[in-house]
Order: structure tokens, then C-alpha cells, then sequence
């Protein structure tokens, strides 16, 4: 990081698009891919390709599903297959920050005390609860999604991932501070101009509405209100967490990044 400019400031040049996929694909997913920079203009351009890391993880999702469905599985057991993918993908670390982000939201205690309960390796009570809900929740919407039909399955689980990593796109826009010095939170925080993250946003929706196109015009409607309804939880959670903790962590992004990729589920399920 270089002098002209603050830590929660985005930085005055963009890396190439090689590193910035390196730097996305390296820290969001355990892709064969190594980080050859590791400075804010890397992490503005990895943080704008996020979400090309969360359409490869969403496609690889689908694999087991489509396959158990064709060996006569049924809609809960592809389902339940499809949600393994990412959490192998990204070692668990989205469901992890989640956990812990509910830990230190839930701990009552100052945002010092908070973090630290949040950097601990243990999971507490409101960790358990909440990644216990939310692994029902994202298992029944895509269930019922499945028994519909193996091509709604199949693009809610795309859908589902990229917005999750859109959502930590969002997250990283200028602005927003880190929590901490140290750690993935610090390292991205406030990289990405606000003008570029409301641009991908926009692009995202209309993307999602053009791919279930296919499906009809209600389809379509009802996938760009997904993306944006998901968005708008995950702005709800980055919020409330920068009052409580004063800044994003890497857990926060975790749990940015599952909200979201829950509420497209849900959205998605509905109607």
C-alpha cells in the first residue's frame, strides 16, 4: 500500500485483469491460482472480479445435483450435494465468518471484546444457531426449486453464488472501513469506487434476468428481483456490523456473502 491514499479510500490505479482473477480466485476460492500481487490496486481489480469467482463456483455446484437427479436422487439429496460444493471450494470460510459474525453480534459486548470473540477459533451458541438456520433455509429453498425443475435448480444455484460474491464487491466499496489493521478485511476494505460497485450491481441484475429469459418474462423479473433483494439484505447485515464493530472483518465479508447467497435462494423459491 503506498502513501497516497488511505486504507479505506479505493486506490488511484487498477491492476491488470490477470492479477486481479489471481487475487479473486486465490482468496475467495481454493482454485489453483497464485496471488503475484498482493497491494490495494490488486485488490480493487480482484474485488470487481468477484464475481466471475462466484459463477465458476456456482457452475461447479451444480454438477453432484444434476447428476444425483439423473441417477434418481431426489430434489433434498441434490440439493444437500449442491450446498457442499462451495462450502468445500472455499475451505468453509464463508460459513465460518458467518458463525463468528453472529458470535460477536450476539455477544452484547463492546466492539473491542466483540472482535475478539469473533478471531477465536471456537464457535459459540449464536454461531451454532445461526449457521444451523441458515443451511435448512438454503437447503429447503433449493429443494423446492429442484422439484420444479433441474434447470431452475441449476440457475438459482449460479445465481445464488454470484450474488454471494457480488454482495463482498459491494462490501469492499470506498467508504467502508476495515475493523482491524491486519487480515483479508484490512486488505480490501474500501478498494472498490462506489460508482464501479453500483454499476456491477446494475449489470448483475439485468445479467440475471437475461439468463432466465429462457424461462419467460416472469422468470426473468423474478431472478433480477432476487439479485437485487439480495443485495439489499447483505447491505442490511454490512450496515448494522460496521456500527457495531466499526469496520469489516473478514468474517463480515463471510457473512455478507452467505446472507446474500441465502436471500437469492429464498427469493428465487418463492412463487
Amino acid at each position: 500500500m503506498t502513501a497516497s491514499h488511505s486504507p479505506d479510500s479505493p486506490p488511484a490505479d487498477r491492476a491488470p485483469l490477470g492479477d486481479g482473477l489471481r487475487f479473486a480466485f486465490g482468496t475467495l476460492t481454493v482454485l489453483p491460482a497464485r496471488i503475484t500481487r498482493w497491494d490495494r490496486p490488486a485488490a480493487r481489480t480482484g474485488m470487481l472480479c468477484a464475481p466471475l469467482a462466484g459463477l465458476v463456483v456456482g457452475l461447479l455446484a451444480t454438477v453432484p445435483g444434476l447428476l444425483l437427479l439423473l441417477l434418481g436422487g431426489g430434489p433434498l439429496l441434490a440439493a444437500a450435494a449442491t450446498l457442499a460444493v462451495p462450502a468445500v471450494l472455499t475451505r468453509g470460510l464463508h460459513l465460518d465468518g458467518l458463525a463468528d459474525t453472529a458470535d460477536g453480534l450476539g455477544s452484547a459486548k463492546p466492539a473491542d471484546t466483540a472482535l475478539r470473540i469473533m478471531k477465536q477459533s471456537d464457535i459459540g451458541p449464536f454461531g451454532v444457531i445461526t449457521l444451523l438456520f441458515v443451511l435448512l433455509i438454503q437447503a429447503a429453498a433449493l429443494a423446492d426449486l429442484y422439484a420444479e425443475h433441474w434447470t431452475h435448480g441449476a440457475l438459482a444455484t449460479v445465481v445464488s453464488a454470484v450474488t454471494a460474491r457480488l454482495a463482498l464487491t459491494q462490501a469492499s466499496r470506498a467508504g467502508i472501513p476495515a475493523a482491524r489493521p491486519e487480515g483479508l478485511g484490512a486488505a480490501v476494505a474500501g478498494v472498490v469506487p462506489a460508482g464501479s460497485a453500483r454499476v456491477l450491481a446494475a449489470a448483475a441484475v439485468l445479467a440475471a434476468a437475461a439468463t432466465a429469459l429462457p424461462l419467460g418474462v416472469p422468470a426473468a423479473l423474478q431472478c433480477a428481483a432476487a439479485v437485487a433483494a439480495a443485495l439489499g439484505a447483505a447491505e442490511l447485515l454490512l450496515r448494522r456490523c460496521v456500527r457495531r464493530f466499526g469496520g469489516v472483518t473478514g468474517d463480515v465479508f463471510g457473512a455478507v456473502a452467505e446472507t446474500a447467497g441465502t436471500a437469492a435462494l429464498v427469493a428465487l423459491a418463492l412463487g
